[in-house]
């Protein structure tokens, strides 16, 4: 058997080629962030953390019906997938498989602990939602300002302040 054949024949052995996962879906973003809260539920997370981690999760629920819109290539798009994907719950699942006395007490990192640095990785998570959710609500807000002045600059104010409604009435 020549190795031309013996290649013919793997691919004819019923072999298909790899399945290539699409993006996480909304729904798969949505099971991420509550795979995040079942692991705080069940690893009695301390109240700084879960404030923090529900802040995250808020801004998320509030940014997914805006992915669309702001490229799902987008950098921005990227970072929202990845912190309720992957950044987010990493950083909670490492705190989490620490006993809970000695991450709360002991420093690891400086004088930090390990819930010290968790709460910086969640600050810094959390503000880096709050920016992304602003810049996607931005076109929005910009193109309500634009249209105000186009209004403005169509309908005019009076001297009174308000519009100038004389429509050619006598």
């Amino acid at each position: 058997m020549g190795l031309k054949s013996w290649w013919r024949s793997r691919g004819d052995a019923g072999e298909q080629a790899p399945v290539v996962a699409g993006p996480p879906t909304e729904q798969d973003i949505l099971a991420a962030l509550n795979k995040v809260n079942a692991m705080l539920r069940d690893g009695n997370a301390p109240p700084v953390v879960i404030s923090r981690v529900v802040r995250i999760a808020r801004t998320i629920h509030q940014t997914l019906p805006r992915l669309k819109q702001m490229g799902l290539g987008s950098l921005e798009s990227y970072s929202v997938v990845a912190t309720a994907t992957d950044y987010l719950p990493e950083a909670v699942d490492g705190y989490l498989r620490l006993p809970r006395d000695w991450a709360d007490t002991r420093p690891i990192d400086g004088h930090k602990t390990a819930l010290m640095i968790l709460v910086e990785q969640l600050e810094l998570l959390g503000a880096t939602m709050d920016q992304i959710f602003d810049a996607a609500n931005r076109a929005d807000a910009q193109a309500l300002v634009a249209h105000g002045r186009f209004l403005d600059a169509k309908f005019g104010h009076s001297s009174t302040g308000g519009p100038d409604l004389n429509l050619g009435a006598p």
